[in-house]
């Protein structure tokens, strides 16, 4: 029997956060796995003084003071109870037959999520691309870039609207001959996807990396050669899955051209390896696939196999 999928969900109560859940129903998600909802008071919150074990408070905190502090830190605790929980029966309702538990944490946002990860193992993790509540704050270029950067599994950070058309959709893959590559498209081949979706693969030289030995040495074949050989696996293993697949060979600037192609394409995600490879076909680099997560119009996914 075919293990369920774990999806594990960051949630601060934004509005950004309420769209991500909604674009879950986009994300071809199987009928039914575990879900866990996470949100995260970004406090500190002081063990109580009649607590076994407890340690004893800084000695020069005034207790007045810190009895206040806990107060708040508790007060935002709750707070987070209540947007896990809110998130969680929204999520029932998209996915009815998954199990999802909300959760609560005093912690950091981008390191709760990660240990959570860590110590979960979920199949994918999803984070809003932005959210501005007092509680937390998922903004890229902190909580979503170092979830995107650090976490072990693959990472989803979702983009949508408050409104979610149901039917096809378009999905954009980026793609080398890396294992990760592989993994991206095998990730997209596992989903279910409603009958008419498509697939379009994109694959980017980066001309700038290139010089006239690496050309030689490198990359003997032209660029048809080097295409098909790219592309007819993934074309067969998508076209298996049901979807109309179409590719594409361009070159460029990676994190310009795919985010562009998937654009006019009208794409509602973008899937890419977290490593690629080096020389001729290194595009799908850390610094690639976080520009990509990071500057998407659409919601992205960076794959990562377990083997990393």
């Amino acid at each position: 029997m075919k293990p369920l999928m774990k999806l594990l969900v960051g949630y601060d109560g934004s509005e950004c956060a309420d769209r991500a859940i909604e674009d879950l129903r986009r994300a071809g998600l199987p009928h039914e796995g575990e879900a866990i909802v996470l949100s995260a008071a970004d406090v500190w919150l002081w063990p109580p003084p009649e607590q076994e074990g407890a340690a004893a408070p800084p000695p020069k905190v005034e207790m007045t003071g810190l009895s206040e502090s806990r107060r708040a830190a508790e007060q935002a605790l709750e707070q987070a109870r209540q947007f896990a929980q809110r998130a969680s029966e929204r999520l029932r309702e998209i996915l009815p037959a998954w199990t999802v538990t909300p959760e609560a944490l005093a912690d950091s946002p981008a390191w709760a999520l990660i240990k959570k990860s860590d110590e979960w193992k979920p199949d994918l993790l999803v984070i809003g691309s932005q959210g501005r509540s007092a509680l937390s704050r998922l903004v890229f270029g902190s909580v979503s870039e170092k979830v995107v950067t650090e976490a072990r599994c693959s990472v989803r950070v979702a983009r949508g609207r408050a409104e979610v058309a149901e039917g096809p959709v378009r999905i954009a893959i980026g793609l080398d001959s890396s294992p990760n590559a592989e993994a991206a498209v095998a990730a997209v081949a596992r989903r279910e996807w409603p009958s008419g979706s498509e697939a379009l693969l994109i694959s980017v030289l980066d001309m700038m990396i290139m010089t006239s030995r690496e050309w030689i040495e490198d990359f003997k074949e032209d660029e048809e050669a080097w295409g098909a050989k790219v592309t007819n696996g993934p074309i067969q293993q998508l076209t298996d899955a049901g979807l109309a697949v179409s590719s594409m060979i361009k070159r460029g600037d990676p994190k310009r051209i795919i985010l562009e192609e998937a654009d006019r394409w009208k794409a509602v995600s973008i899937f890419v390896g977290a490593i690629g490879l080096r020389g001729i076909e290194k595009f799908l680099l850390g610094s690639v696939a976080s520009s990509i997560a990071a500057r998407a119009h659409c919601s992205a996914e960076v794959v990562r196999t377990p083997e990393q």
